[in-house]
């Protein structure tokens, strides 16, 4: 690990940041698209490890096209799974989503003719558009992570120091910028 000049933070994949960082957002806006799926009939197999799979080739698209509006994706399995995703905004990940030469739209009719409403692997997602100066994180003994990881990660210090202070300082660029 080491800090930039401009108290830019590299760390390789996985490396611990042995300092309170958080991350430095220079966006108006982003959007956290919180997306999962849940098991309800484990020994169907055939019905739940399609929907997995799809999402394994979508997120592979997205990372391969990398200009596609995806930053960053945290991922959490089990019964239920749960996966962070990390988008420049709204308008991409709808784009994305209705896209006819994405992987999504596909993977979406494939599971209303498999599945449906029939109760053996429920989906869910939830969308949250978030204002500058409307968030903020930090984290301690921790590799990039989430929004750090989505964009800079910077030291937790001066106006950074403090949960108050990192949510006005998202605020005051915000301001800036539309000044």
């Amino acid at each position: 690990m080491h800090e930039s000049a401009d108290s830019v933070i590299a760390a390789a994949d996985g490396e611990i940041i042995t300092e309170r960082v958080t991350a430095s957002v220079d966006a108006d806006e982003l959007v956290v698209f919180l997306i999962g799926m849940r098991i309800n009939k484990p020994w169907k197999v055939h019905k739940w490890l399609p929907v997995a799979r799809a999402m394994g080739r979508m997120i592979t698209e997205l990372y391969s096209a990398g200009d596609l509006g995806l930053r960053h994706v945290e991922s959490w399995f089990g019964r239920t799974s749960i996966m962070v995703q990390y988008w420049d905004s709204f308008e991409a990940l709808e784009a994305y989503a209705t896209a006819r030469s994405n992987q999504h739209l596909p993977a979406w009719q494939a599971f209303n003719k498999a599945v449906a409403s029939n109760g053996d692997v429920g989906i869910w997602h939830e969308t949250y558009q978030v204002q500058a100066g409307s968030f903020e994180c930090v984290y301690n003994n921790m590799p990039r992570f989430g929004l750090s990881r989505a964009y800079e990660t910077v030291p937790a210090t001066g106006a950074y120091s403090r949960a108050s202070s990192r949510m006005n300082e998202a605020g005051r660029k915000k301001r800036q910028v539309a000044a």
